[in-house]
């Protein structure tokens, strides 16, 4: 797989640009601030319909500008795609694919698939829960795009649950203020009577939609631990083995956002294999989800918050029997959150075909030696997109076609 061609029509700095690509090293070169993180963070963009830097739309479209349009041809097994995506901020984007609308812009997901290494991955290893959700949740989708529905309808389910929350639990401060009691009375007595049974409603919903996303995320870490391990080992040698574990709230009182003890690892409290999670007595993923709904009942009612599901949960990295969250150096923190990186892109060549590898400013973030293992280990991609502030920083294992990039404007030297 490859990209061909870029185009971008009022996407962060750029009024309009168009890009011939082709095979092989690509580098974007020049000083910080001049767009070159804007060119692959478009393609980042198309393949996983959200970007690496921001959380929201607004900011990629340029200035003045209502909407923002990417288009890119793709080339995959012999085959081309044209995919267009119009960004529109505040409403609905829309996709056209080889020049015909698409139902929904994100039925293009899946057409280009990028492994994108930034600066941000550090928050891999170093930063909250989320950051290594998302993580599993963008290559679940860049996998098998039906996952993007499957987030987008249990994302739609914990927005509504928590509306509902929200409103119990301020109907439950309102009646303990006029009646100072906390029965279930008085919360029926403020108006909120129905909620219990309304909640039931979304605890079904929830637990169907977070027991399919929780199963797809117990079988991609199982896949990407030897893969984390070998890709670790290759960077770090003389570190301690690269290990994953996964905590959910399904057995962490509900809050597994708030993390566990300090050197709770895999085969501890709350870290689980996928066959331990998905079998207890019988029991199935939803049946345990919808299980523990209920028994956190009081304490979501009391805080207005959902505590339970893949939301709340944290995949735990490991540097031998040590958390590598807090124990890890700078040069470990950064090997390990490449080897996820390193994992997901073979991962995602063995389900057929490379993905397209983009390298945001990394090598300037990396010591020699870990540049020069990294340059080695991602040279026979089929594609490689790299941006440096400077020549020097895209190593000689990555030589090919260069663009400089300086004041909007990008011009191909070689």
């Amino acid at each position: 797989m490859h990209v061909a061609h870029l185009s971008l029509t009022d996407f962060r700095s750029y009024a309009s640009v168009e890009l011939g690509l082709e095979p092989g090293a690509t580098a974007f070169v020049g000083p910080n601030g001049q767009g070159k993180t804007n060119l692959v963070e478009a393609l980042g963009y198309v393949a996983t319909h959200s970007s690496h830097r921001v959380a929201s739309d607004a900011p990629l479209v340029r200035r003045g500008a209502e909407r923002a349009i990417i288009r890119c041809a793709v080339h995959r097994d012999n085959r081309r795609a044209l995919i267009e995506l119009e960004i529109n901020p505040g409403r609905a984007n829309r996709a056209r694919l080889n020049r015909s609308p698409v139902s929904r812009a994100r039925d293009v997901v899946g057409l280009l698939r990028t492994v994108l290494f930034a600066p941000e991955d550090l928050a891999l290893s170093k930063g909250d829960p989320s950051e290594r959700r998302r993580f599993l949740d963008d290559l679940l989708v860049a996998r098998a795009p039906r996952f993007a529905g499957v987030r987008a309808d249990y994302d739609r389910v914990l927005k509504q649950r928590g509306a509902l929350l929200r409103t119990a639990a301020q109907a439950r401060r309102g009646s303990r203020s006029a009646r100072r009691k906390e029965s279930d009375t008085a919360f029926a007595a403020a108006g909120a009577g129905d909620v219990l049974s309304t909640l039931e409603v979304w605890d079904a919903h929830l637990a169907k939609h977070g027991a399919e996303l929780l199963r797809a995320r117990l079988e991609l870490i199982e896949a990407l631990r030897p893969l984390v391990a070998g890709a670790y080992a290759a960077l770090a040698p003389a570190s301690a083995p690269a290990t994953l574990a996964y905590r959910s709230t399904l057995s962490t009182g509900g809050d597994a956002d708030e993390g566990g003890p300090e050197g709770e690892i895999a085969g501890e409290r709350g870290s689980f294999d996928t066959q331990t999670l998905s079998t207890d007595l019988g029991k199935t993923l939803e049946e345990r989800l919808r299980e523990r709904l209920i028994e956190v009942r009081q304490s979501e009612l009391e805080r207005g918050v959902t505590l339970v599901g893949p939301h709340r949960d944290d995949l735990i990295l490991g540097l031998g029997d040590l958390p590598a969250r807090g124990y890890a150096s700078h040069g470990e923190s950064w090997s390990f959150a490449l080897a996820l990186r390193l994992a997901a892109y073979d991962l995602l060549r063995a389900d057929g075909g490379d993905p397209v590898l983009i390298l945001d400013d990394v090598f300037a973030e990396l010591d020699s030696q870990r540049r020069r293992r990294l340059a080695e280990i991602v040279a026979p991609a089929e594609q490689v997109l790299i941006t440096a502030a400077v020549p020097d920083d895209v190593p000689h294992e990555l030589t090919g076609a260069r663009f400089d990039v300086a004041e909007g404007s990008v011009t191909r030297v070689r």
